[in-house]
């Protein structure tokens, strides 16, 4: 076996090469293996000679499974024996890629690592950032109190009038210059009355009408709008009522509140205004993290990005898209058709976001190699028993449990939260 290695600071290549009498053995070996599922009159399965298998099925299938067989058997060798001096640079999983396959002729393949960048931190103490200051107000208290209220309400079809706090089953059609809004046409959707559907004032143009009623009018988009084709203009609507419902919320006293696990009304009020104070508080620390993580990429220097790992992490970023979706009922098919776009335009337009999670992943390794931060044996079999018990009746997580990549993952995870915690120390300013 001859081996060439090529470190060009951002990979490294390493060449192997196999005579052609190195890969008879293997030869051999892909023979039977592939005469096991063929069947030749007149021999036993993993029995057929070569030269008639090789008949039967063509020499180039037999020499793809011999060089398979052969990569298998020799790339761990060939990494270990080449990389000791740079294998704490190495990261991902090498690449094999076959580059010379011929009969009678070495086989040649190529195994491509990837190397970590250099990175230069730039200033990632006294950055001075401020976190917002939460002041959740009894108006919004009771705003979540009122949408709690509507969800529940009792609902009965009536003959009258559209009405405020009404439900309306409408049939509505959108159009701009008179020309049909791609997706601007729906059947049978419910509207509240005083929600502001859509956008504000549409509640509005239906009260005082009754079923089978029909209305044409006009509404402003705001100019902010997310749809932009539709921000800052003029919207034609045309609307049928399919059904009226009138609503009866619930009373807001004690058995409305014990429904929702409070004692009473006070109680119902303090636990929302807590539970609102909880998620403003992780909504600031998440927006202080970007923003010190973002200043950090700023100021840091990088050797180079891999642009393989750069395409991993949009895969990765795919999937959990992917699975956001059909975790909501959806399908992933369904939600592509309603951004407008292929899964290969997603693709380009997550690459500079997947760069930045790369670049990060970087920036913490090199702070944790810099401040020295560690992750003691008791933190880590702590770490590991909390995350067993959340997945306790996952039997496929519990045979994880005492694998070296199981415990390289919670250490990894816990070594995050480390470095979270201390950028926030040294670079949150309280006022």
């Amino acid at each position: 076996m001859n081996i060439n290695k090529k470190n060009t600071g951002q990979e490294i290549e390493i060449i192997v090469s196999l005579s052609w009498d190195e890969l008879k053995i293997y030869l051999d070996k892909a023979s039977v293996k592939i005469s096991q599922d063929v069947k030749v009159s007149g021999f036993r399965p993993g029995k057929v000679p070569y030269e008639i298998l090789k008949k039967q099925v063509g020499e180039m299938t037999i020499l793809q499974e011999a060089a398979n067989l052969a990569v298998q058997q020799t790339a761990d060798r060939a990494i270990k024996e080449n990389i000791k001096d740079e294998q704490e640079k190495i990261i991902g999983h090498p690449e094999v890629k076959l580059t010379k396959i011929a009969a009678d002729n070495p086989l040649e393949y190529k195994i491509i690592l990837q190397l970590a960048p250099e990175v230069t931190l730039g200033q990632y103490k006294n950055l001075n950032i401020k976190e917002e200051k939460i002041n959740i107000t009894d108006s919004e208290v009771e705003r979540v109190i009122k949408d709690l209220r509507n969800m529940r309400a009792s609902e009965k079809i009536t003959d009258q009038v559209i009405k405020d706090g009404d439900k309306a089953l409408v049939n509505m059609q959108m159009f701009l210059d008179k020309i049909p809004i791609e997706g601007g046409q729906s059947q049978d959707t419910a509207i509240i009355m005083g929600s502001d559907y859509i956008i504000p004032g549409f509640d509005k143009q239906l009260l005082g009408l009754k079923k089978d009623d029909e209305k044409e009018f006009k509404l402003p988009y705001p100019d902010n709008h997310y749809q932009k084709n539709l921000a800052g203009k003029m919207v034609e609507f045309k609307v049928k009522i399919k059904e009226v419902y009138e609503r009866a919320l619930p009373k807001l006293d004690e058995v409305f509140a014990k429904n929702l696990g409070a004692n009473n009304v006070d109680d119902l009020r303090q636990k929302i205004r807590e539970n609102m104070i909880m998620e403003a508080e992780q909504k600031n620390e998440q927006k202080t993290i970007i923003t010190i993580f973002e200043k950090l990429l700023q100021s840091s220097q990088f050797s180079h990005i891999s642009e393989q790992l750069t395409h991993n992490e949009v895969h990765n970023m795919i999937h959990e898209l992917k699975h956001n979706v059909e975790q909501q009922g959806g399908k992933f098919a369904d939600y592509l058709n309603h951004i407008k776009k292929t899964e290969a335009d997603l693709e380009k337009e997550l690459i500079p976001e997947a760069k930045k999670r790369v670049q990060t992943s970087f920036v913490i390794d090199q702070i944790i190699k810099q401040e020295n931060i560690k992750v003691t044996d008791d933190e880590l079999n702590k770490a590991a028993d909390e995350q067993l018990k959340i997945y306790a009746g996952d039997t496929e997580i519990k045979k994880q449990a005492d694998t070296a990549e199981f415990r390289n993952y919670v250490r990894y995870n816990l070594l995050n939260k480390k470095v979270i915690a201390k950028l926030k120390e040294w670079n949150i300013k309280n006022t």
